[in-house]
């Protein structure tokens, strides 16, 4: 029986080679090796899957690696401290992620006796583990007939069958979901999906994809109608907000003071100098009036010993201009809480966001 699915306002007939093609093309040519690829591991399954959201395989290998050295077992993760799993996390970015799998992880273990759940719905219920990890999680680790989607699998189905939609709202992503789900082979889900996803890295790319080594030439709707570049549609810009941040490095003796990021905002859970936000770059005299004011420290008398340039640190939705201030402090200013006064060679301990890693680095 003939089979259709619309995508949009398109009626499409399944494929029946679509996925023999795929799966023929891995088999032959495909020779992107991860660490992870084949494992039936849910735990490392999930890890990888984590580590990779929002950050580009390359860069999220060696943090793979370090985490299951450092926590082979979902039980040694839910046991870590935050500061040890949070330092193994420094760099990667997104730190909402790392809080996540803590969290999942003391729920699995204490909540599921240490075992991960086994099913697409329990999976997708955990913190942090959206539709597409799910679906890798279930199909890689169980073998379930749940189809991936992400920016490689949308890209790959917009090209060969001629979407005009990008991939941002969420009616446009239950459309790519539900031809995904129409094109999985349910006897292989779990090679199907590392497939599609590893025929958009390496060979329909966003930049000059590979079509001369397309199995899906003849067909492949973009490049027959010369909108390779131009599918998927491009997403909608999002705004970035500017943010102008002065650290004040408290020194006294050989003690610097830290505090922990607590509030629902970038780095949250990281360590960092006291902060003064400001709407503008100003001075380092009025940033250190302000910083009195806001604390009822006018008597206070600080030191300036040295004061960085500007170092920037660009986010998804947010554009950071730091500078950090050296200050001798006359008492160790018990009464701003939250302070946390340590050797400075204890510094390398705390997990801090990247611009701070950096300015310590260059001093």
């Amino acid at each position: 029986m003939v089979q259709f699915i619309q995508v949009g306002n398109v009626f499409l007939q399944k494929p029946r080679t679509f996925s023999r093609k795929l799966l023929k093309w891995n088999q032959l040519y495909n020779k992107r090796e991860m660490p992870w690829k084949g494992l039936k591991d849910p735990y490392k399954i999930w890890l990888s899957e984590i580590i990779l959201q929002q950050t580009r395989v390359n860069q999220g290998l060696a943090f793979y690696n370090r985490f299951v050295e450092s926590f082979p077992t979902i039980e040694s993760l839910a046991n870590a401290p935050d500061e040890k799993v949070f330092k193994l996390w420094e760099g990667l970015g997104y730190y909402s992620r790392c809080r996540n799998l803590i969290s999942t992880a003391r729920f699995i273990l204490r909540e599921l006796n240490g075992t991960f759940p086994g099913n697409y719905n329990e999976i997708l219920s955990l913190k942090g583990v959206g539709p597409y990890t799910a679906a890798a999680i279930s199909s890689f680790a169980f073998n379930l007939p749940h189809a991936v989607v992400d920016g490689n699998v949308s890209r790959v189905l917009a090209r060969i069958f001629g979407i005009h939609f990008n991939f941002d709202s969420a009616p446009n992503k239950k459309n790519y979901q539900q031809l995904a789900q129409f094109l999985l082979d349910p006897q292989q889900p779990g090679e199907f999906n590392q497939t599609i996803m590893d025929f958009g890295a390496t060979i329909c790319k966003p930049a000059t994809p590979l079509c001369s080594h397309c199995p899906f030439k003849s067909q492949c709707y973009a490049f027959n109608n010369e909108l390779v570049n131009e599918l998927p549609a491009p997403k909608k810009k999002i705004s970035i907000k500017k943010r102008h941040f002065t650290y004040l490095l408290l020194n006294k003796g050989n003690k610097i003071a830290i505090n922990k990021r607590k509030k629902k905002d970038i780095w949250q859970q990281l360590f960092e100098f006291c902060l003064v936000e400001t709407h503008k770059s100003l001075s380092p005299a009025k940033i250190i009036q302000q910083f009195c004011a806001d604390h009822k420290l006018a008597d206070e008398q600080f030191s300036i010993l040295k004061s960085s340039g500007i170092l920037k640190q660009q986010l998804t939705h947010q554009h950071i201009s730091c500078r950090f201030i050296e200050l001798s402090a006359t008492r160790k200013l018990q009464n701003i809480p939250g302070l946390v006064w340590i050797n400075r060679n204890e510094l390398k301990n705390f997990p801090f966001p990247r611009i701070i890693n950096q300015y310590l680095a260059d001093q």
